[in-house]
């Protein structure tokens, strides 16, 4: 077990040393600057998943559009452009990387 230990602290001590994961955590630092800020990017966040997760039907094409224009605006804001990049790009490279375990694993 000490191995597999060893191996998932270098693959943590490897993600952390990454260009995506070194912009998430400055644009992280630069959000929780502003708690009001950090609170809106939240409930953004939030009411996205549940967008995501809701059950296919006629009315998710005219919620997503209401969506759309209700964030808008907010959206154009550098601080949470940037900071919401910067977390899809590291959620990228974790899907990718858990992608890449289950491949190579055969496990299903």
């Amino acid at each position: 077990m000490e191995a597999l230990d060893s191996a998932v602290a270098a693959l943590i001590s490897e993600i952390k040393n990454t260009d995506k994961y070194r912009r998430y955590q400055m644009e992280k630092e630069k959000v929780n600057r502003f708690p009001e800020l950090k609170q809106q990017i939240d409930i953004f966040r939030q009411r996205t998943f549940e967008l995501q997760n809701m059950p296919s039907n006629e009315d998710l094409f005219y919620k997503m559009e209401a969506f759309d224009r209700e964030y808008e605006q907010f959206l154009e804001n550098p601080i949470v452009a940037d900071f919401l990049a910067a977390e899809l790009d590291l959620c990228r490279m974790m899907q990718d990387v858990t992608g890449r375990l289950t491949d190579a694993l055969d496990f299903e």
